[in-house]
């Protein structure tokens, strides 16, 4: 073997270390390691891996990266996958490959424009892939966002209430370039390593990169010190939230039926004791549909009056992951809201909007041939229409079931219709005892800071907690030895009913939104553009 195979096995071998390195700094910044100071730096070896490579070296790279990071990240998917039609590998590649496409138009800039422009461009290409991640049709998943992984410093995430999560991930990819930059620099000064000419920086680029990063992580750390200064004043309502642990074999079969609806029943008796206004039970918490089960729905029913308050229940008629229903019935999974008083014939219901795909219904069913890639057929979920806005005089609250509190504009349009807050009931016990739970009450966090209200979260096996209009979790159902997850308790505690007025409730993802048209901009200028450094290429560090 010659010198210079060699050499390109050691290039090959230095460029996948400084991924992997990437890869467990960023595995490492979320739950339920929650290191999230390393998402900071986290993104360094991997930008300096792409950085002035060729676009088809940077997105194999890239890819390998996003698919460890997302296999890092979603390590709970082997306990989902018996209750999942999906094939997980399938998940990884596709999550992957929004890694590769940043990869592939990073290393496109940088190698035909130059690094200032690459290092400018790359928190809008980040925030842009995120965003079609989050909303691309049935595949839609806005789940272990780069601020996902700040969630547990208020300081630093108040900033979403004018910009939304992705405000926070946009901070982040910028301090990531800038370390980057100044690595380089330093880099750039040592002898025996050349930089090529399209990665030398002159002072005044090198101001123009990071400067930016610095001005706007300062703007905001202050914002985030005078929001958290700010008391939280107004009408206080008692809520109470009750974990019944109900084993995932145990919902759904018959047999466990009355034990399910006594273990709520004693719980509720529990909690009625703390003389809350509003007792919340999780998603699916009946073994039936109320709607559709008179002699169920009388018993819920005296379980609210016995409770002197009003009865949050989550009920649904089919188990979530049934497979191929003879019938094709059409079933709603809902939220009840119970009146304590017999007398009240009608009861406030949400229909859950955002279906879980391949989970609640088969997406595209009749179009694309799923069952040709074993993929089963899944029925018989239908979405909401409406966003309802429960009434619990005189103040008005938003429900959300299971994974539709990650979507940030579905929790928005609820603000937005007059919720006061938001409550998000759930079934978690499919994850099993993995950070699934954490990575949802990560992003539970986002909903609050960027609404400034209060959040329930009700979760069957947990975690069930509660969030204030900052972000910060106040308290959460726990048992003596502080496990939060696969524990049966009650928790009460207060909120303060707040009507919305953040920059984010009114205009969106408006960041998202001006980071695809810029995104685009540095391409077309990109593409235009005669490539000044035909020949240049990183040599290995």
């Amino acid at each position: 073997m010659d010198v210079g195979m060699l050499f390109k096995y050691f290039w090959y071998l230095k460029d996948l270390s400084l991924v992997l390195l990437s890869c467990v700094l960023l595995v490492l910044s979320f739950p339920s390691f929650d290191l999230g100071l390393f998402a900071w730096v986290g993104l360094v070896p991997f930008l300096i891996v792409i950085n002035g490579k060729t676009s088809l070296y940077s997105f194999f790279f890239s890819f390998v990266c996003g698919v460890l990071f997302f296999l890092g990240t979603f390590l709970w998917i082997l306990e989902v996958v018996k209750f999942m039609p999906l094939h997980h590998v399938t998940l990884l590649i596709y999550t992957g490959s929004y890694f590769g496409f940043f990869g592939l138009m990073f290393a496109f800039i940088s190698r035909r424009w130059g690094i200032a422009p690459a290092f400018l461009a790359a928190p809008f290409l980040w925030v842009s892939l995120e965003y079609v991640r989050a909303n691309f049709f049935f595949l839609a998943l806005p789940w272990a966002l780069l601020a996902h992984s700040q969630y547990q410093y208020p300081w630093i995430i108040q900033f979403a209430s004018i910009t939304g999560a992705y405000g926070i991930s946009f901070l982040v990819v910028m301090v990531n370039s800038a370390f980057t930059l100044a690595i380089l620099a330093l880099l750039s000064r040592v002898r025996w390593y050349r930089l090529p000419a399209s990665q030398v920086l002159s002072r005044r680029e090198m101001i123009a990169t990071v400067f930016p990063a610095v001005v706007l992580a300062t703007l905001a750390l202050l914002y985030g010190q005078i929001t958290l200064s700010r008391p939280l004043v107004g009408k206080k309502v008692r809520i109470s939230v009750v974990q019944g642990n109900i084993e995932q074999a145990k919902k759904w079969d018959r047999k466990y039926a009355k034990f399910i609806m006594q273990t709520y029943a004693d719980l509720t008796r529990e909690v009625a004791e703390d003389q809350p206004d509003l007792i919340i039970w999780p998603e699916t918490a009946t073994p039936r549909a109320i709607n559709r089960d008179p002699k169920l729905f009388n018993e819920v029913k005296d379980i609210a009056k016995s409770a002197g308050t009003y009865l949050l229940v989550g009920s649904s008629q089919l188990h979530k992951f049934k497979v191929g229903d003879p019938k094709s019935a059409k079933y709603l999974n809902s939220a009840f809201l119970i009146h304590p008083e017999r007398t009240t014939s009608r009861s406030q219901r949400y229909d859950k909007i955002r279906l879980f795909p391949f989970g609640e219904y088969l997406p595209l069913k009749g179009t694309i041939p799923w069952a040709y890639i074993n993929v089963p057929d899944i029925g018989g979920y239908v979405p909401g229409k409406e966003f309802t806005v429960f009434e619990l005089p005189p103040f008005r609250f938003g429900t959300t079931i299971c994974w539709e509190d990650i979507f940030p504009d579905l929790v928005r349009q609820f603000v937005k219709k007059g919720a006061q807050f938001i409550v998000n009931i759930t079934n978690e016990a499919w994850f099993g005892k993995s950070a699934a739970p954490y990575q949802f009450v990560s992003m539970s966090v986002f909903r609050s800071v960027e609404n400034r209200i209060f959040l329930v979260r009700c979760a069957n096996t947990g975690v069930s907690c509660f969030i204030d209009p900052y972000g910060r979790i106040v308290d959460r159902v726990k048992d003596k030895s502080g496990q939060d997850i696969f524990v049966r308790g009650v928790l009460s505690g207060s909120v303060i009913p707040l009507v919305s007025n953040t920059f984010y409730t009114r205009y969106g993802d408006w960041l998202a939104w001006l980071s695809l048209p810029c995104s685009l901009i540095f391409l077309a200028v990109t593409f235009f553009k005669k490539n000044q450094y035909p020949n240049s290429m990183s040599r290995p560090i």
